[in-house]
Order: structure tokens, then C-alpha cells, then sequence
């Protein structure tokens, strides 16, 4: 799995969510409406086709706080879905506008207010603008899913297994077990965090809810070494929606697992040409340089950098996600300064911890990344990228002990780890007393 944490909702999720709080805002929709259960979450249909008709329903009624509350949060989606950031600048308008209409009592623009914030990885607020929403609707499952998020990128993951439950006992859907998938993961736990999964799959009604659960069942195999079960597990994905680019870009990795480098390349070629996502780029850049083509991997690094300058400039908060490649790719002090923002800020989250050891490491500041990389591990995660990491700091910080362990573990499942860190995990352990 990419290193980023997945905010556990599909791209059909989202926009079902956003029909949800269109459903959820016409029944309270005059002042001292109900404010009990939401309305169970409708099917998903294609996401251009319901993102144009969350446009055409604001555009036939304009002064329907609702409808504008539901197309903000579809507009989040779609930055997340095309990586283009200037969906946000929408987004933001088109909930300014429901709030402008309905004020006081308007928890389905104040949630999507929250998803937007998260988007841009500003958790701190998107956390409050959840409570916000929770003081007038504490029955919205979708506001205790982005809630849930929100804690889990702050580091405070008992709450967010606390939200996702609550989640799940409002609305038993797909995106609730999803998350809840994710929490067991980050402990470690991945019986529970595939069966969380299988619920998911088992349970969806729109193709892109199978879909994303059957992609992150693909994950989590590949995680466990088990290639041939990660690629039945995209396959799923695909037969339920062939339009999905992860589980495209997992069945590259599967080919790269089992050696096939060009194929590997040339699917991820055709995942960026149709959706520029960094972290697909960086995968691509890493294929082309290990197969030996340097100069055709740096033009994709040279579009991550300035992927992330426009998602920047768009308001969003890239500062770990920028740390962790320039440290890979980059200047190491530049990791530095960009991780250390990101830890002052989350120093409790443990893909934060990750990306400044990481980049101290990076700069040769290793005695000084090693207390921080052996936070990234305490609640048991066995993410194959973790451990290697971990391992590679604690190897140059002096613990050849502690370095061997968690590295031979790495190893172990080298069909999950990016290509250029494996390298360097089997080289360092190669050399470990």
C-alpha cells in the first residue's frame, strides 16, 4: 500500500454520500427539521454522471441549501478522482453558498466543509468543523466518517476507531467497514482488517464500492506476500468496475512482483495518462529506474514536484507527502524542513513519524531519526514499507540487532515494497553483523 493513510471511502462512496446529505438536507430542510438518523446511503451511479446531476439539481434550484451542501462534497471527490486541484476551489464555494443560505443549522455543509479540509490535509479543522456538525446532527454517519479520518491523520486512533464504529452502528455500509479495515490495519490486527474488507466487498451495491474494497483486499494480500491472492483480489475489482485506476495500478505492482518490469511500466503509463496521481508517478519513476532508464524516471519525479506545487497553491497541506519523496528523490534538508512542519503539526500521526525519521535519516541526522522511527511501529503495524524504514534507521543509528529483525521481516514480503527501498533493505541487511 502507498505510504499515505487511505481516508477509507471510495470514490462512489463519496458521491453516494453526497446524494446522502441531499437526501439527509431536504428532510430538515426548514429550521426545527429532524435531526435523527440520516436516510440510508443510495447507490452510487458512474461518477461523471452523478456528479452531473448534483450540478443540474443546484442549477434547478439554486436557493436549496442542500443541494449546493452536496455538490461541494462531490467536488472534493473529484480533485481526489483527477488530481486537479482547482476542484477545491469549487468545492469551497458551493458549501460557501449552502451556508450562506442556511446558516444556523446546516451540518451537511459544515461536514462537507470538514471533507474539504481534510482533502487538503488540514485535519486540525476538518476535526472541528466535525464537531460543529455533530452539535446539530450527532446521527450523521457520514459526519462521524470524516471524523473518523480526520483523528486517524492526527494520530488520536482510538477516537477514530471509536468514530468508525459509530459510523458503522448508524449506517452498516461499506464505507464504515472500510474504515474500520483501516484501523485494525494500523494495529496490526489484518485477520480483522480483511474480514472488515470482506464485509465491504460482500455488502455493496455500486460497482465502485466493490470495487474499492475488493482493491484494498488486493493491498492487503500483496502486504502478506500472497501475489496470487492480490491479483484475484484486482481482478475482483476491475470485473465490478473496469474504469477503476487503483486496482489497475495494483495489478502493475503484482507484475513487477513477479518480474515482469516492462509490463509493469507500460500499465502504469496508462494509469498516469489517465489520472496524474503522484503516487502512481513516483511508482513509475522507481519501475524505470531500477529497469535502467534514469532519465525517463527523473521526467516523472520532475511531475510529482510540481503536482504537489499545484495542490500547494490550491490550499492544501503536502508538507509529509513532499518530505518522504524529496528524501527518496530530492534534497534531504528540504525533507527535513517539510517533515518537521508536518511533525510540529501531527506528531502524533504515524505516517508523519515515518516521513521525518525518514528524512533525518536522508540528511544523515540518524541518532536523531531513531527515537521517532521507533514511535511509527507502536501500535504493531506490519506495513512491509514501515518496517523497512524503520529498519534502515535503526541500521544506521547503530542498532544492527533491532535493524536485522525488522528488515528480514521487510524482505520477507518484498512484493509489497516500492522497488527502490526493497533494494536497499536486502543490500543493508546484506551487510548487518
Amino acid at each position: 500500500m502507498h505510504r499515505s493513510a487511505r481516508l477509507a471511502v471510495s470514490g462512489a462512496a463519496v458521491l453516494g454520500l453526497a446524494a446522502g446529505l441531499l437526501a439527509v438536507g431536504a428532510a430538515v430542510g426548514s429550521p426545527g427539521g429532524s435531526s435523527g438518523p440520516a436516510a440510508p446511503r443510495p447507490a452510487a451511479s458512474a461518477p461523471v454522471d452523478a456528479l452531473t446531476g448534483l450540478q443540474q439539481a443546484a442549477e434547478r434550484a439554486p436557493l436549496d441549501p442542500a443541494r449546493w451542501s452536496a455538490l461541494g462534497l462531490a467536488y472534493v471527490d473529484e480533485a481526489r478522482r483527477t488530481a486537479d486541484p482547482s476542484w477545491y476551489g469549487r468545492a469551497e464555494q458551493a458549501l460557501a453558498r449552502s451556508l450562506e443560505l442556511r446558516p444556523d443549522d446546516n451540518d451537511a455543509a459544515l461536514t462537507g466543509q470538514a471533507a474539504l479540509a481534510a482533502a487538503r490535509h488540514r485535519f486540525a479543522d476538518a476535526l472541528a468543523l466535525t464537531d460543529r456538525a455533530l452539535a446539530v446532527n450527532a446521527f450523521s454517519p457520514t459526519t462521524h466518517g470524516v471524523r473518523a479520518d480526520a483523528l486517524t491523520e492526527l494520530g488520536r486512533y482510538d477516537e477514530a476507531l471509536a468514530a468508525a464504529q459509530r459510523m458503522l452502528e448508524l449506517r452498516p455500509a461499506p464505507d464504515a467497514y472500510a474504515r474500520l479495515s483501516y484501523a485494525f490495519e494500523l494495529r496490526g490486527d489484518l485477520e480483522r482488517a480483511r474480514l472488515a474488507l470482506e464485509e465491504a466487498r460482500d455488502g455493496a451495491t455500486a460497482p465502485g464500492d466493490r470495487a474499492f474494497a475488493s482493491h484494498y483486499l488486493g493491498e492487503l494480500a500483496l502486504g502478506q506476500g500472497r501475489v496470487a491472492d492480490a491479483r484475484a483480489a484486482y481482478a475482483d475489482a476491475l470485473a465490478a468496475d473496469p474504469s477503476s485506476l487503483p486496482p489497475q495500478a495494483g495489478l502493475a505492482r503484482v507484475q513487477a512482483a513477479e518480474g515482469d518490469l516492462d509490463g509493469a511500466v507500460e500499465a502504469l503509463r496508462r494509469v498516469v495518462a489517465t489520472s496524474p496521481q503522484p503516487a502512481s508517478l513516483t511508482e513509475l519513476g522507481e519501475l524505470l529506474e531500477v529497469s535502467g532508464r534514469p532519465d525517463l524516471a527523473e521526467e516523472q519525479y520532475a511531475v510529482v514536484r510540481a503536482l504537489q506545487q499545484a495542490f500547494a497553491a490550491e490550499g492544501a497541506d503536502v508538507d509529509s507527502e513532499l518530505a518522504l519523496f524529496e528524501a527518496d528523490h530530492g534534497d534531504p534538508e528540504t525533507a527535513v524542513r517539510l517533515a518537521r512542519q508536518a511533525y510540529d503539526a501531527r506528531p502524533d500521526a504515524l505516517l508523519v513519524q515515518d516521513a521525518y525519521a525518514w528524512a533525518l535519516r536522508a540528511a544523515g541526522r540518524p541518532a536523531e531519526a531513531l527515537p521517532v522511527a521507533r514511535q511509527v511501529l507502536r501500535l504493531g503495524t506490519r506495513s512491509p514499507a514501515l518496517l523497512a524504514r524503520v529498519g534502515l534507521v535503526e541500521a544506521a543509528a547503530g542498532d544492527p540487532a533491532a535493524a536485522r529483525a525488522h528488515l528480514t521481516e521487510a524482505v520477507a514480503l518484498a512484493p509489497a515494497l516500492p522497488p527502490l527501498l526493497a533494494r536497499e533493505a536486502r543490500d543493508v541487511l546484506a551487510t548487518l553483523p
